[in-house]
């Protein structure tokens, strides 16, 4: 099977996401997630990234980052994956690999495109039947914009910010949109290109990356989403 394609340029945020290996479980208690996300942090800081999103599931896991630097996408993933993969074979005494293959990532062009994205991770455990809404999670990111929890880890993206005029005002946008039902269509494409890798954007931003890396960007995924919010600024723009 062909391996799917990780593009990944700084300041342009990108998707991941990692599986279980056989889509078992990678986290047992309470402990493995908040060591988890330790790890999190630490590779944030060794490989500077932005973390808009995450989403930790019983047996796979959702980020979305804007890498800073060339590179550091995959030395923050070799961090967190290989760090926590050693700590959970020395607590539950096993050997081997924890993951599913290498971890997966496609990347996100434009604001119409984000906020598909963000919304798609953030009520991945309601859909799941995990929750029955997305602030009942415990392991999401969702409480840190719609209510203000606290967190060290998490970033504001320029989108959040263009909703309103004060924090407030943002927040309630926010949980608005997060609340709009997904239809399939758009769950259905959101789950393709997680497979495949690649672009998940517009033509000209499709373009642009290939021009970027000075190739042909020939990977098509079908429709386009509907502009339902509107950001006072752009955001993720070519440059």
């Amino acid at each position: 099977m062909a391996r799917s394609l990780r593009l990944f340029i700084p300041n342009v945020p990108c998707h991941i996401i990692q599986r279980g290996n056989n889509r078992t479980r990678i986290f047992l208690s309470m402990e493995d997630y908040q060591f988890f996300l330790e790890v999190l942090q630490e590779a944030q800081l060794k490989h500077p990234c932005q973390l808009y999103s995450y989403c930790l599931m019983p047996n796979h896991f959702h980020l979305i980052v804007n890498p800073q630097q060339t590179g550091n996408v995959s030395l923050f993933m070799k961090l967190l994956g290989g760090k926590y993969v050693r700590y959970f074979n020395k607590k539950y005494d096993r050997t081997g690999t924890l993951w599913e293959n290498r971890f997966r990532s496609f990347l996100i062009g434009g604001e119409r495109y984000f906020i598909r994205c963000l919304r798609y991770v953030e009520t991945n455990p309601v859909r799941s039947g995990l929750a029955k809404t997305p602030e009942s999670y415990q392991w999401s990111s969702y409480n840190y914009r719609a209510f203000g929890a606290n967190s060290s880890l998490l970033n504001i993206d320029p989108w959040f910010i263009s909703l309103g005029t004060t924090i407030t005002e943002c927040r309630l946008i926010y949980a608005q949109f997060i609340k709009e039902s997904i239809e399939e269509s758009e769950l259905e494409q959101l789950r393709q290109i997680a497979k495949r890798g690649g672009i998940f954007a517009d033509k000209h931003f499709k373009e642009y990356v290939g021009e970027y890396y000075k190739m042909d960007i020939t990977r098509r995924y079908p429709g386009r989403p509907k502009r339902i919010v509107t950001p006072k600024k752009s955001l993720f723009t070519c440059q």
